[in-house]
C-alpha cells in the first residue's frame, strides 16, 4: 500500500526527507521500534503521514519527544468527519473526540474506512483499536448496534467497552424482534451489571416499546432475573459464574465457622440449619419454578379505596430490610437473611440459572411488566412487619402526600407476570435521563417502583414526559428513596410542556420528600390547558412544612405564573445553603413583589452567589436591579430577555456602570437580550476605567443587535482603559452570540482580532437578517 499522491503533493516540491518519511510509513510495520526513537525533529515530519493506527501508537514517543498530536488528530477530523463538531472549543483531547466518533460511524455504517487512506490499514481493526477511548455511546432505532457488539467476534470490543464506556444513550427507538433484544439484554447486563457505565439516557421516543422500554429502565436499576438470557453465545456469564463461587466459598467458610461453634449453640444450631436449609429449597424454588402469579400491589389501586400511591413504610420502630434482603423477606429466617447483602451500585453475582424449561421468548417477557404491580411491602419498602399486621400498613401515607387521590393513581390495567421478588439485583447507573418519551399511567408507576430502591441513584432528569398528574406517583416512588439510609439522590430535573399543579406548589412537594436534594430544577412551558384539572384538594403540598434541606441549586420556569414571594419564602427559609438561584418566565403581581423577593433573599439566603432573571419583564424596576448590583455577596448576576432598557433613560445605563465600577465582588454580569445597541455597548467599556475597583471579569452580551462598528469601538474604548492602568484588567471573557456582526465583516473581523488580544471571545456566525424586526425597533 502506497500514500495517496494527494498526501504527498502537500509535500511538494519533494525533498529528500519527504520521500525518506512516505517511505518509512509505508513500512513501519517492520520499522516501528526505530522510529519512535527518532529525535523529535525528524518524528515531527512523520507523525502527519502515518495511519492512524500507527498515529495511536506514536502517542507516547510524541510525548517523550515534546511534540503533540492534537493539530494531526483535528485535521484527521476534518478531513474524515467533515463537520464542525458541537462545543468545539471546549475540547480538550481530539484524539479521544476522533476515535469516539469514529467507533460510533463504523458501527452504525455512516463511514468507510476504505474512504481514506489514513483509516485503512490492514493491521487496525476499527471497532477493536478505538473502543478504548469510548466514553459515550449513543444506539439507534432498530438497536442494530447492540447485535453488532454482542457478536462473538467482537467479544474483545465489549470488553473494552466494559472497562471503558461510562455514558449509554438511545435515540430514536423503533420496536425490535426478540432477538434483538435479546442482545440488548447481553449488552446491558455486561456494560451495566459487570461494566462502568453510570449513565443511561434515552431520547426522542414518540411511541415508546412498553417491553423495551421498561426492560432498558429495569436492567439500569439493577434488576433482571438469572436464565438462559444471560447467557452468552452458549455459556454463562463468566463473571457471574466466578462472583457465584466466590460467593459459594463464602458460604462454604461462614459454615465452618458456625460449625466451630456448634457446642455453643447447642440446639438452637440444629434449628437453624433447618430453617436455613427451607429457604434455600425456597429461593430455588421461586426462581426455577413455574411462573409466580401476579402479585397484588396495595400502591396505586383505584382511587375508590383511598389508599394513596406511596412506599411508605409501616410504624416507626420496625426493624429495617435492605432491597435484596426484602428479596426473600417473608421466608427466609433472620438468619438466612445475612447471606443476601445490598448489591445495588456495586457489582454483584448472578443466582444460578433457572432450573426451569423457559424459552429465551419467555425469558425476556418474563421480567418487563409486573414491576408496577410488585407488593411494595417485600421489596421496596425499607421496613419489615410482623405476621399478622394489616397489608394496609405497608402503604399508610405520610402526612400531605401529593399522591394521594390523584389521578395518577387510578386503576391499572395488566402490568405481566413476572415478580420482582424473584429478580436480582446487580449494580445499577447513578444518572437516568428520559427526554421526550411520554409515559403513561402504567409506566409511571412501573418507573415509581424501580425508583424507591434505587439507592446508586443521583441524578435523574424527567423532560417533557407528558406526566402531568403521574407526577404525584414518581414522586411517591422519590419519597419511599429518601427514607433509605444509602439514598444518594442529589440532583433532580423536572420539565413538561404543561403543569399539573403551581411550580411554587411542586417544588414544596419534591423538598418535603427529599431535603437531601443539593440541585432542583422545575420547569413548564404552560399552564395545564384545562384549569379544572389542577387538584383542588392538593393543598396538602402548600401545607406541609418542609423541613431543613440541603438545596444549593434551585431553578424554577413559570409557565407564565405570578411570582408570588410568600409561597417562595418557606422555600427560601429552609434552604439556608441556597447558592444559586434562577427565575425564569415568571410575572410579577405587582411592583412591590420584586422588593419584597430581594429583602427576603438577603434575609433567609447568607450564601446566595449566583442570580438569574430570565424573560422576566424588569422594566419598571430600576431601582431593584441597581440594589441587586450592590449586592456584595452575589458574585454571579444574570438578566436575560429582561427589558431592561425598554423604557429607561440614559442615567439609568449611568448608574449600572457606577455601580458596578464600585462592586468588587462581582465576576459576572450576563446581560443578552436587553437591546442593548451600540451605544450602549461602548458605554459599557467605563466598567473598566481607571478609577474603578470592579472585579468583573466575565460579560455577557449576546443578542443585542450589536453592529460591527459598534464592537469596533468599544475594542478601542477597551484598549485605551487598559493602557491607562497599566495593561492591568480583570476582564477575561466576553460572549457575542447572536450579534449583527455579519453586516460588516471586515470590521467584525478587525473588532475580533484586536479583542482576543485582550480577553477571550466567544462568538457564533450568525444570520442577522433572521432579526430584522427586532432592528427596527432600536433603530
Amino acid at each position: 500500500r502506497s500514500v495517496p499522491e494527494g498526501a504527498m503533493a502537500a509535500e511538494r516540491p519533494c525533498s529528500l526527507f519527504a520521500l525518506s518519511a512516505a517511505a518509512v510509513s509505508r513500512s513501519m510495520a517492520a520499522l516501528e521500534r526505530d522510529v519512535w526513537a527518532l529525535p523529535g525533529h525528524l518524528l515531527r515530519g512523520l507523525l502527519p503521514l502515518l495511519t492512524v493506527f500507527h498515529l495511536e501508537r506514536a502517542e507516547d514517543a510524541a510525548r517523550r519527544a515534546g511534540l503533540s498530536t492534537q493539530p494531526i488528530w483535528r485535521k484527521l477530523w476534518d478531513d474524515v468527519m467533515k463537520t464542525r463538531p458541537p462545543n468545539s472549543e471546549s475540547i480538550t483531547c481530539w484524539r479521544k473526540k476522533f476515535l469516539e466518533t469514529f467507533f460510533s460511524n463504523v458501527l452504525h455504517g455512516v463511514l468507510d474506512v476504505s474512504s481514506d487512506w489514513r483509516l485503512n490499514d490492514r493491521h487496525f481493526s476499527p471497532l477493536l483499536h478505538s473502543s478504548p477511548h469510548v466514553s459515550q455511546l449513543t444506539l439507534c432505532n432498530m438497536l442494530q448496534g447492540a447485535v453488532e457488539l454482542t457478536a462473538k467476534h467482537n467479544h474483545e470490543v465489549l470488553e473494552n467497552l466494559a472497562s471503558s464506556l461510562r455514558i449509554l444513550k438511545f435515540q430514536h427507538l423503533l420496536s425490535c424482534d426478540q432477538s434483538i433484544r435479546r442482545s440488548l439484554v447481553l449488552l446491558l447486563h455486561r456494560l451495566i451489571h459487570h461494566g462502568s457505565v453510570s449513565q443511561v439516557s434515552m431520547y426522542s421516543w414518540p411511541v415508546p416499546d412498553t417491553v423495551l422500554l421498561v426492560l432498558i429502565l429495569s436492567m439500569s436499576a439493577g434488576f433482571w432475573r438469572s436464565g438462559s438470557t444471560l447467557a452468552y453465545h452458549g455459556s454463562l456469564c463468566d463473571l457471574c459464574r466466578e462472583e457465584d463461587k466466590a460467593q459459594s466459598q463464602e458460604t462454604a467458610q461462614e459454615g465452618a465457622e458456625r460449625g466451630c461453634n456448634a457446642e455453643q449453640e447447642g440446639s438452637d444450631g440444629e434449628k437453624q440449619k433447618g430453617s436455613s436449609e427451607e429457604a434455600d429449597a425456597h429461593m430455588n424454588s421461586v426462581l426455577s419454578g413455574p411462573r409466580s402469579p401476579p402479585l397484588q400491589n396495595p400502591v396505586c389501586e383505584d382511587t375508590s379505596t383511598k389508599v394513596p400511591c406511596d412506599h411508605t413504610s409501616i410504624q416507626e420502630g420496625s426493624p429495617t430490610c435492605s432491597s435484596s434482603e426484602q428479596l426473600s423477606c417473608h421466608s427466609v429466617p433472620r438468619k438466612t437473611r445475612r447471606r443476601l447483602k445490598p448489591a445495588v451500585g456495586r457489582k454483584r453475582r448472578c443466582l444460578r440459572r433457572s432450573r426451569g424449561h423457559y424459552s429465551d421468548s419467555e425469558d425476556l417477557y418474563d421480567f418487563v411488566f409486573t414491576v408496577a404491580r410488585e407488593d411494595n411491602s417485600g421489596l421496596l419498602d425499607k421496613t419489615s412487619t410482623t405476621k399478622g399486621e394489616n397489608t394496609e400498613n405497608w402503604t399508610s401515607s405520610s402526612t400531605g402526600s401529593p399522591c394521594a387521590g390523584h389521578a395518577g393513581c387510578k386503576k391499572r390495567g395488566s402490568a405481566g407476570i413476572f415478580s420482582l421478588k424473584t429478580a436480582h439485583r446487580f449494580r445499577s447507573v447513578s444518572t437516568l435521563e428520559l427526554f421526550s418519551i411520554p409515559l403513561t399511567g402504567e409506566m409511571c408507576r412501573t418507573l415509581s417502583n424501580l425508583l424507591s430502591s434505587w439507592v446508586s441513584l443521583e441524578n435523574l432528569v424527567l423532560s417533557y414526559n407528558g406526566l402531568d398528574a403521574n407526577i404525584s406517583c414518581i414522586l411517591s416512588g422519590l419519597r419511599a428513596l429518601s427514607r433509605h439510609p444509602e439514598c444518594r439522590l442529589r440532583v433532580l430535573r423536572v420539565s413538561d410542556i404543561f403543569s399539573h399543579m403551581p411550580c411554587m406548589e411542586l417544588v414544596r412537594c419534591v423538598l418535603s420528600a427529599l431535603p437531601q436534594l443539593h440541585t432542583l430544577s422545575v420547569s413548564f412551558d404552560l399552564k395545564n390547558q384545562l384549569e379544572g384539572n389542577r387538584p383542588e384538594g392538593n393543598s396538602n403540598c402548600s401545607e406541609v412544612e418542609i423541613p431543613e434541606s440541603c438545596l444549593e441549586v434551585l431553578e424554577i420556569r413559570f409557565p407564565r405564573e405570578p411570582l408570588h414571594t410568600e409561597f417562595l419564602l418557606p422555600v427560601l427559609k429552609a434552604s439556608k445553603s441556597l447558592q444559586q438561584l434562577s427565575l425564569d418566565s415568571a410575572t410579577l403581581p405587582c411592583p412591590q413583589e420584586l422588593g419584597l423577593l430581594l429583602e427576603v433573599l438577603k434575609e433567609c439566603t447568607p450564601n446566595l452567589k449566583k442570580l438569574s432573571f430570565h424573560d422576566v419583564n424588569l422594566a419598571e424596576h430600576q431601582k431593584e436591579v441597581l440594589l441587586l448590583l450592590q449586592d456584595p455577596g452575589l458574585q454571579e448576576i444574570t438578566f436575560s430577555f429582561c427589558r431592561l432598557f425598554e423604557s429607561s433613560s440614559a442615567e439609568f445605563l449611568s448608574e449600572i456602570i457606577n455601580t458596578v465600577k464600585r462592586n468588587s465582588s462581582l465576576k459576572s454580569l450576563k446581560l443578552p437580550g436587553n437591546r442593548l445597541g451600540n451605544d450602549r455597548l461602548v458605554a459599557l467599556a467605563d466598567i473598566f476605567s481607571e478609577d474603578s475597583s470592579t472585579s468583573l471579569c466575565q460579560l455577557d452580551v449576546s443578542s443585542n443587535c450589536i453592529k460591527p462598528d459598534g464592537l469596533l469601538e468599544f475594542t478601542k474604548k477597551l484598549e485605551g482603559h487598559i493602557q491607562l492602568r497599566g495593561g492591568q484588567i480583570p476582564f477575561t471573557h466576553l460572549r457575542l452570540f447572536q450579534n449583527w456582526l455579519d453586516q460588516d465583516a471586515e470590521t467584525a473581523q478587525e473588532a475580533l482580532r484586536r479583542l482576543k488580544a485582550v480577553c477571550s471571545v466567544v462568538n457564533d456566525s450568525w444570520d442577522s437578517s433572521q432579526a430584522f424586526a427586532d432592528y427596527i425597533s432600536v433603530m
